[in-house]
């Protein structure tokens, strides 16, 4: 079986436990596709936009609504030209606004997905998945949407072992 852990992450500032701003060089999402990847041994590829997004948080959180609300799908930075080699595709992004972030709706919008496996995972502080599953499952029609995983933003230090039991199970 083929694997490829596909995700989204932003850098920069974000919330972090006590309502503080931390300052990110690698956001939540990238850190938990890293260890998907790894347990896995599958490839990794991220999910990059053209334009930048503000990395202030409360104005990015706010420029997220306004495309969310827009339908707005940002331009991305390149195409992955070989999603037909994949089997088993572990999909990563955060919740934006309770559903998908308008990256990753852009990247799902190039692509054939019947016939692939997704293992959704998220990462919020603590709206979970909110609407994001069945955005997604729109997004991808024809694929199998499998167990998903969401981690709360402030539990990622400590989540290897939860992680790398839910990649284990799925790739059964």
């Amino acid at each position: 079986m083929r694997t490829i852990t596909i995700f989204y992450s932003l850098k920069g500032e974000t919330i972090a436990p006590g309502y503080k701003i931390e300052v990110l060089e690698k956001g939540h999402t990238a850190n938990v596709a890293e260890t998907i990847s790894a347990v896995s041994g599958s490839e990794s590829y991220e999910i990059r936009t053209i334009k930048e997004y503000n990395r202030d948080h409360i104005k990015m959180i706010y420029e997220a609504k306004e495309e969310i609300d827009a339908g707005i799908l940002p331009d991305l930075v390149d195409d992955l030209p070989y999603i037909d080699d994949f089997d088993l595709i572990f999909l990563g992004y955060p919740n934006w606004w309770n559903t998908l972030p308008t990256p990753v709706s852009s990247f799902l919008s190039r692509y054939d997905w019947k016939g692939k496996r997704i293992a959704p995972f998220c990462t919020s502080m603590a709206s979970g998945f909110g609407k994001s599953l069945d955005t997604l499952s729109k997004a991808t029609e024809g694929a199998e949407m499998l167990e998903g995983l969401h981690i709360k933003s402030t539990d990622i230090p400590s989540a290897r072992g939860l992680v790398e039991s839910w990649v284990r199970r799925l790739m059964r």
